[in-house]
Formats: structure tokens, sequence, C-alpha cells
């Protein structure tokens, strides 16, 4: 067989392969991602049965703890309504009252549907706690000279 004709065989195949595993890699991530939903969507529209990923901000004075449930209300951000959760598992150090979370749950098997007494039942060790940032923004009312006495350096010698 002709060398460059072994040479043009090989950069098709090559190239073939190249872009099967590219078409791959593309699909895989925007296939592994989940939508994630507020409590406000779920009181609407959840349906017995399937699992949701629900994710919002754990509602003040409303965590409790009870023969190995922890139960809370996770708030929708968009919208003054909360999802109560029933949750089993193990329980990240940085989860508290205020702090944003996700966990996967299921609209109980009861189906009750007002929006204050509706319950979704976690699935066990699916919650994640967003943890908070180290940065903070400086406040805006600091004298001006102030920064600039935090950023002097002693003197070189």
């Amino acid at each position: 067989m002709d060398p460059s004709r072994k040479r043009r065989i090989r950069l098709v195949v090559a190239a073939t392969a190249a872009m099967l595993l590219a078409s791959a890699l593309i699909y895989t991530s925007f296939s592994a991602g989940s939508d994630e939903k507020t409590a406000g969507q779920l009181l609407e529209s959840a349906r017995a049965g399937e699992t949701y990923t629900l994710a919002g901000t754990v509602a003040p004075n409303s965590v409790r703890r009870e023969d190995g449930v922890l139960w809370f209300r996770i708030l929708d951000p968009h919208r003054e309504v909360s999802a109560r959760v029933r949750y089993t598992g193990l329980v990240p150090d940085p989860f508290r009252e205020g702090r944003g979370v996700m966990i996967k749950v299921q609209l109980d098997r009861n189906g009750l549907k007002s929006s204050h007494d509706t319950l979704f039942i976690a699935e066990k060790d699916s919650m994640v706690t967003k943890c908070p940032s180290k940065f903070q923004v400086a406040p805006e009312d600091l004298p001006r000279g102030a920064p600039e006495d935090l950023l002097r350096t002693a003197p070189t010698t």
C-alpha cells in the first residue's frame, strides 16, 4: 500500500475517534446536571413518587431533631413560601439555619398539597450544604484612610 494513502487513512481514523470522544464528553457534561427546584416550584408541581433536587435556605427557627429525624423548612429565594422537609442520615457539619442547602426529596405519599402542610421526604444522606465564604465585602462607610493604614508594611532595611 502507498505510504501517503496509509497516512491519510490514519488521519481519518484519528480524526473520527477524536470527534467521537469529544461528542461523548459534551453529552456527558450536559446530561450529568440535575435541575434544582425551589420550594415554590415544588409546592406547585411536585408529584408523589418522583425525586427532585430542592435548593434554598434553611428557614430560621425551623430546625428540630426528634428520634434521629431532622425536621426543617427550606425557604424559596423568590417568594415567601417554604417547604417542610423530613431528613434522616448524616447531617453535614456546616448545616444550620440561614445556610444554603440542596437535598433530594420526594413528595410525601399522602400528597397533601396545602403550602403550609406539604411534607417532602428527603433521601437518606442526600444533603449538601453551601459553605459560607471566607471573603467578605468591606463596609463602604470606612474612613478613606483606614484601608491604607491596614496595608502599611514595615520599612525595609
